[in-house]
């Protein structure tokens, strides 16, 4: 079945910093929020000029009925033109683009891992979830940063009854290491929802095969189209190579050839 994907001209309702280099953009929508799904994206075109040309992929952070939520970190000259749109001003945007995560296999020992900004698409998801009832136990949410100072969403996951579990390399805020290194330490069953850099997808991967757990995936490619068409952000797989903005972003983990 054929995914439905709309074009708007979204008008900016906030953009609120959060943390240093990191805001939330809220936007009004009349379609995409009622098609949305956890681990989707939109294409958001960041200006009328002609730089930046290529559109920004953005995951889907949480969804109202007439508007949606996209995390973003100052990375790059693109994103710190988004920093700066004003609320009233509007944004032309594609989506949802992408298949998201398969909520069917959910269990009630989901364990959802997110490494930096991989929180944004894990708290619809984690809605999604609670909503659901699909666990008889709280969802078990775990969060990496590099310092206590990027460590985002702990509330909104709190607030949805999760419990929740972080670790930061420099050791500012709960474990000091990897937050796969809280995975490890968990009696593992049920399956695995995870969002972040490749290395620790990686690594989770390799958890999830050591223990005979399912594992989805939500790679982070660079994009230049976003709807298929440009072949730049392909991975190779067990079907061959797919493309993450089209097949993806989320993969089961043992599909990837890492």
């Amino acid at each position: 079945m054929q995914k439905k994907v709309f074009q708007e001209k979204s008008k900016v309702i906030s953009n609120a910093r959060m943390a240093k280099d990191y805001f939330k953009l809220s936007l009004s929508s009349m379609r995409i929020p009622a098609t949305a799904k956890p681990g989707q994206f939109v294409q958001i075109r960041i200006s009328d000029k002609t730089a930046p040309l290529l559109r920004r992929p953005l995951g889907i952070h949480r969804v109202g009925p007439k508007s949606f939520e996209v995390l973003f970190k100052v990375v790059g000259e693109g994103t710190r033109i988004l920093s700066q749109r004003k609320p009233g001003e509007y944004l032309d945007i594609i989506g949802p683009v992408g298949n998201g995560f398969d909520l069917t296999v959910a269990t009630q020992a989901s364990i959802l891992v997110a490494g930096g900004m991989g929180v944004a698409p894990l708290t619809f998801l984690a809605e999604k979830l609670a909503k659901r009832k699909v666990n008889s136990s709280k969802l078990i949410v775990l969060i990496g940063a590099k310092t206590r100072n990027e460590v985002l969403c702990a509330k909104e996951f709190s607030d949805l009854g999760c419990e929740v579990k972080i670790a930061t390399d420099d050791g500012s805020r709960g474990l000091r290491g990897k937050v796969t290194q809280l995975l490890e330490r968990i009696l593992l069953t049920g399956c695995i929802y995870a969002c972040g850099p490749k290395p620790m997808l990686r690594k989770i991967a390799a958890i999830s095969k050591q223990h005979h757990i399912p594992a989805q995936v939500s790679l982070e490619e660079h994009m230049a189209c976003g709807i298929g068409a440009c072949l730049g952000c392909v991975i190779n797989t067990k079907k061959g190579f797919q493309r993450v903005c089209k097949e993806g972003p989320v993969f089961g983990s043992e599909e990837i050839i890492w």
